[in-house]
């Protein structure tokens, strides 16, 4: 009972730690593609809403996983990374999501360079723009997902291919750490028996051995006075944030656990801007087809006691065995035999879209549409973005000439359009607004940007 109890409560998002909180930023890079004028569109259900109000100096944010996002790069091309011991899934994960062939042989190291993909979020307010509009171009928001060779312990000394794969994963901005709780005599283990909690504390103990020895070698290059001058004086933030992480780095800690103020993240992140153990993490579990369907494994439980007591964060179960042969069948024959493969196994359905959303989301990003008759587009954005900034996520010179934003929400935009592809409802019902500079974009906000750049 416990098992399915565990299974049902992870499987539907209940956290012991969530969501962090959003943060103030920058303008975030932005691509250089060209564009006209162009329209956006946002949910209810999906918007996000405001940015919370900032901490003070000395207010701690909570440890844990909340907050891990403040750590990261404020851009829209944030990355996932799929992190794990070797064959527990990570390739065929990644094959799933990105539709790619990316090598899964079983054995070790079968992945030595990252392979790096982009997968498309599921959205249903973008298909029914899509309908709506049935524009020739069809573009939907991306998440970028790399697949990590596998980890093994002693990795942070240079095991295995160590270093190198460490290194990747400094280069992502959120990690799927993927365990294994199956068992299979035609899939051999690194460590011969299958136990998804040693390898969750294989895998953290590397991690942190791999930032403190980063850590270290930083500070040390921070403090020291550069040749002919003093050594730099540092703030109270930066050594309380200093101390924190070094003490729980040593510990085998994970750095988010210590908890920080926005003050001793902003002074420390000079420092050392490449810390693992910052990034936020979801724990996906690897089960049987057989569990999966069951809605139970003896190891659900134990997972879930393990993460909470190291930080909390999304545990989110699935089986490869059953994707694979879910997505074998819609290859074969389309969505009809999926529904069949489905209807079959108890209407258990993929949890594919769920592992994007999720990690969509725990980078911090969100999307607006950009909607009429030649394209329909979502565009990624850092959430709490300003309007010049999202519109500088279309081109450049959409926010160097900012004037102002015009647009609705996709929830009006739906109700009152009238099955038109058009506005001209919406104006008339006055849902249609235009907002300056400062206005902090939602998730799928329908926008048309003016600007100029004639100066």
């Amino acid at each position: 009972r416990r098992e399915r109890c565990a299974f049902a409560s992870i499987h539907q998002g209940l956290q012991s730690v969530r969501r962090r909180a959003t943060t103030q930023l920058v303008a975030p890079s932005v691509t250089s593609r060209r564009g006209n004028s162009l329209q956006a569109a946002a949910s209810k259900h999906h918007t996000t809403s405001m940015p919370p109000k900032a901490k003070g100096k000395g207010e701690v944010n909570e440890a844990g996983q909340a907050g891990a996002s403040k750590w990261g790069r404020v851009k829209t091309n944030l990355k996932m990374g799929v992190v794990g011991l070797p064959n527990v899934g990570k390739s065929s994960l990644f094959n799933l999501l990105t539709e790619q062939g990316a090598a899964a042989e079983n054995f070790p190291f079968c992945t030595i360079d990252p392979n790096e993909a982009q997968c498309a979020v599921p959205d249903q307010r973008f298909k029914w723009l899509c309908d709506l509009y049935k524009p020739p171009s069809k573009v939907p928001a991306k998440l970028l997902v790399t697949d990590i060779a596998g980890l093994i312990k002693g990795a942070s000394e240079g095991a295995g291919l160590g270093n190198a794969f460490l290194s990747h994963i400094q280069a992502v901005d959120g990690i799927y750490h993927c365990v294994r709780a199956f068992e299979s005599d035609e899939v051999i283990h690194v460590d011969d028996s299958v136990d998804p909690v040693r390898d969750l504390e294989t895998i953290q103990s590397e991690l942190c051995k791999k930032d403190l020895a980063y850590v270290k070698k930083q500070i040390t290059a921070h403090e020291s006075a550069k040749q002919g001058q003093k050594a730099p004086k540092l703030s109270e933030s930066y050594i309380s944030a200093r101390d924190k992480i070094v003490a729980h780095l040593e510990e085998d800690k994970p750095a988010f656990m210590a908890g920080f103020t926005d003050s001793e993240i902003a002074d420390f992140k000079v420092c050392a801007p490449a810390l693992i153990t910052t990034k936020p993490i979801i724990y996906l579990v690897n089960l049987s087809k057989k569990n999966f369907i069951a809605k139970k494994s003896k190891w659900l439980p134990r997972i879930a006691d393990w993460v909470t007591s190291h930080g909390g964060g999304t545990v989110i179960p699935f089986s490869v065995e059953y994707e694979e042969e879910v997505f074998g069948a819609f290859q074969a024959g389309g969505a009809a035999a999926k529904q069949e493969v489905i209807a079959a196994h108890q209407g258990t359905k993929s949890v594919l879209p769920r592992i994007i959303k999720c990690g969509y989301k725990e980078l911090n990003l969100i999307y607006f549409f950009t909607a009429g008759e030649k394209e329909v587009r979502a565009w990624n954005i850092y959430n709490g973005s300003l309007a010049p900034q999202a519109a500088g996520a279309i081109h450049s010179d959409f926010e160097r000439g900012f004037i102002k934003a015009e647009l609705c929400a996709y929830d009006d935009f739906k109700e009152h359009c009238g099955g038109k592809a058009s506005m001209a409802n919406l104006k008339s019902l006055g849902k249609y607004r235009q907002e300056g500079k400062n206005y902090v974009v939602k998730d799928g906000d329908i926008i048309e940007f003016k600007f100029n750049v004639s100066k």
